[in-house]
């Protein structure tokens, strides 16, 4: 074989490995998704690499597919949007312009990525909330909460809880001519794991007055418990979001500490003093049948005591809203949940949809079959999806009917 030959198929067996990836068939635009995994994928090679050798933390190196995306607070003729604080936290607040007499609903938002990245500025971020704010007449607040390495939980909760709060505010309220009985709360991926965790928190706080009217959760995060459930599984390597970097990204919200994540690659960082919490989220009784397909449920081993105790936060309910008792389920708001088929994150939406529907309270569940994580944020050329823009319209559309 020539030295041009030889060339050639190591090119294409890279060029293989880094873009070909087996996509389910019932996923339009497959080719295209095959693209955008193996800019993720490279990114996650090279911050494996950087980490290695000293040069820099992984989620550091990561952070650079946010910082790329960023845009600035560019106002319109329908929207004035404007980066500033709410008691000390930074956010985006979109006012539309509209119907300036009348009173507007409300969404607070909380943008995804693990806790480590993302960012109100991504254009994608910026986009759906100038599309909420412009159809539904709408203030949003979209969160600038502090992220991992540099700060772990519970500083990211209690960013967003900080503003979520001084918003419900009926004062505050007032000034931005917001309706109070038309406020939503709202996130994707980990930004749903925090909207359901101060959903949960703020029914339990006497000084909010002011009550949320929907929580939209888009394929959260919402367990850190058993992390072998059947979307483990099943989707461990699909693309966006494997397995493996979810469980990195639950380590770091906790700790940089890696002993962590390793635990939790073998499902045995739970102490067994705290296995009582397995119970709520047992998947063979929370999921409905066509989830569980052929898996046998086993009882995940307890593992060492001593990281319960080093980072407690990782059993804290407010880091894992499913590990609460129904009476603390009762009293939410209508809540509308969105699962992906192709999702580690599947079950957990769906578990909660089941405890949700249990302890009494309104949900809506819209489960896309031909959809992966990260859906949602895929409507910017020359990155859209078809699929993604049906999504979001829909979600809007309901968000419209309903808030």
């Amino acid at each position: 074989m020539g030295k041009a030959a030889l060339w050639l198929l190591i090119a294409s067996v890279l060029i293989a490995y880094y873009v070909y990836t087996p996509i389910p068939e019932n996923i339009e635009e497959r080719w295209k998704l095959m693209l955008i995994n193996a800019v993720f994928k490279t990114l996650g090679h090279v911050a494996d690499i950087a980490e290695k050798l000293g040069l820099k933390h992984h989620m550091e190196i990561m952070m650079l597919l946010s910082s790329m995306q960023y845009t600035a607070p560019v106002s319109d003729e329908k929207v004035t949007i404007t980066d500033t604080k709410m008691n000390d936290i930074p956010v985006r607040l979109y006012i539309p312009k509209g119907k300036l007499d009348s009173l507007k609903r409300a969404v607070i938002y909380i943008h995804g990525g693990g806790w480590c990245l993302g960012g109100t500025a991504m254009e994608a971020y910026d986009l759906q909330s100038r599309w909420i704010s412009e159809r539904l007449n709408a203030v949003i607040v979209s969160v600038e909460y502090r992220l991992a390495p540099k700060y772990h939980f519970p500083v990211q909760f209690e960013d967003v809880y900080t503003v979520a709060k001084y918003f419900l505010q009926r004062s505050v309220l007032e000034q931005y001519k917001v309706d109070p009985s038309r406020v939503c709360i709202s996130g994707d991926s980990a930004g749903g794991n925090l909207a359901a965790a101060v959903t949960q928190q703020l029914l339990d706080d006497p000084d909010v007055k002011v009550k949320l009217k929907i929580q939209m959760l888009i394929y959260p995060a919402l367990q850190t418990i058993d992390l072998n459930l059947p979307s483990y599984q099943e989707n461990e390597n699909m693309p966006i979001l494997p397995k493996s970097l979810m469980l990195r990204f639950w380590s770091e919200y906790f700790t940089t500490d890696l002993s962590l994540m390793e635990a939790m690659e073998i499902n045995q960082h739970v102490p067994p003093e705290f296995s009582h919490l397995f119970k709520f989220v047992n998947w063979s009784d929370w999921l409905p049948e066509r989830f569980k397909k052929n898996h046998v449920y086993t009882f995940p081993t307890p593992g060492n005591p001593k990281l319960g105790q080093k980072y407690p936060g990782f059993l804290d309910p407010r880091a894992a809203p499913l590990l609460v008792e129904d009476i603390k389920l009762r009293g939410l708001p209508l809540t509308y949940v969105i699962t992906c088929q192709y999702d580690v994150l599947r079950d957990d939406g769906i578990m909660y949809v089941s405890r949700l529907k249990k302890a009494g309270v309104p949900v809506i569940h819209e489960h896309l079959e031909d959809a992966f994580h990260g859906l949602l944020m895929f409507i910017l050329s020359p990155l859209s999806l078809t699929r993604a823009q049906m999504a979001v319209n829909n979600y809007i559309e309901w968000l419209n009917k309903n808030l």
